[in-house]
């Protein structure tokens, strides 16, 4: 069984996903490298055909209709041989010397026979235009080079999530959990990233920076304007998160308080888009997103409606929602995300 299969999700990705293909490839032998061609037009599928025919006991092209980003790790799930599972973006690469590092890492637990059912890394982000790159780091909070679980964590900071970027799941947890991302759908990687962990009991932290998360693009599906014009498909998402975890019936106090934290940030992020617009539509369709949680857990409602950030998002009248998009560029600034 190979060590660790990575999904590289493409669609029309010919001008960028050989340098996320090449940083994978010193992986070797232990490594499953599934390129899933989404219904490309473009040169992509040639492109990974020709990686598969080049590297046939590496990579593997897959080939499927059109069915957005959520697919595409359906399937890399569906295909995968090894035994933890990644996702890399066609836009992303990874650090090849931490790549080495986290794959001695993955052999020395099996060898000692201690699997973990998620192993995290940290993340950089490559935004464009930026003279510092902001790492996501989560050495404050987590155990490093040591399984540990939930009870030996502390609290996590505003801004400090684990991301799609962060983290590697053991594959048969996600099979086990029935993970299955939505079709035609952005912003699908909250999702993928928050439902596996209420099945999560080991877990293995290396401070390295793996990821590389390339961010800034004018036509990426996070730039602001893009994420209000597919506003509807972030509230799905929203929606999803709130459904597929009943927070109330997880057990371990540390889990349950961190997913309401990553619940809230997302909703927030929800919340604050709608008001961006500008748009009367989008502003009731931020009151309907807050009924929808307060008929669906009137407890997580309170929680969220009624402390620091979701206070601020339900200030009245355009002078409240100006001190709304105040205090969230502030903390964009201050955290760092996009």
């Amino acid at each position: 069984m190979k060590v660790l299969s990575i999904a590289i999700p493409c669609y029309n990705s010919e001008e960028y996903m050989k340098y996320a293909i090449e940083s994978l490839l010193p992986g070797g032998e232990e490594v499953e490298i599934l390129i899933v061609n989404d219904g490309s037009v473009d040169c992509t599928a040639e492109i990974a055909d020709a990686y598969a025919n080049k590297y046939p006991s590496i990579v593997k092209a897959i080939h499927q209709e059109n069915g957005g980003h959520g697919q595409a790790v359906n399937t890399g799930i569906q295909n995968a041989t090894g035994q933890y599972f990644k996702v890399v973006d066609s836009d992303d690469w990874v650090d090849i010397r931490a790549y080495l590092k986290v794959l001695d890492a993955l052999r020395d637990l099996n060898r000692y026979g201690k699997q973990v059912d998620m192993f995290i890394s940290n993340f950089v982000y490559e935004k464009e235009g930026t003279k510092y790159n902001k790492i996501m780091k989560y050495d404050t909070v987590l155990p490093q080079n040591v399984i540990f679980t939930w009870d030996d964590i502390k609290e996590f900071p505003r801004g400090q999530y684990l991301l799609m970027h962060s983290v590697i799941y053991r594959t048969q947890l996600l099979l086990d959990c029935k993970l299955e991302l939505p079709k035609h759908t952005f912003y699908v990687d909250n999702l993928y990233v928050y439902k596996p962990l209420q099945h999560v009991e080991k877990i293995y932290y290396m401070d390295i920076d793996l990821y590389r998360y390339n961010i800034g693009r004018e036509d990426q599906s996070v730039q602001e304007d893009i994420m209000i014009k597919r506003i509807d498909q972030q509230i799905k998402v929203n929606k999803l998160m709130i459904e597929h975890v009943e927070l109330q019936s997880i057990q371990n106090k540390k889990l349950r308080h961190y997913m309401l934290r990553h619940l809230e940030i997302v909703t927030i992020v929800s919340s604050i888009l709608l008001i961006r617009s500008g748009i009367e539509e989008n502003l009731k369709k931020k009151e309907e997103l807050w009924k929808y949680i307060k008929n669906k857990d009137s407890n997580l409602y309170r929680r969220m409606r009624y402390g620091v950030m979701g206070g601020l998002i339900s200030l009245p009248g355009r002078t409240g929602r100006s001190i709304s998009v105040g205090a969230y560029k502030l903390s964009q600034k201050l955290v760092g995300f996009n």
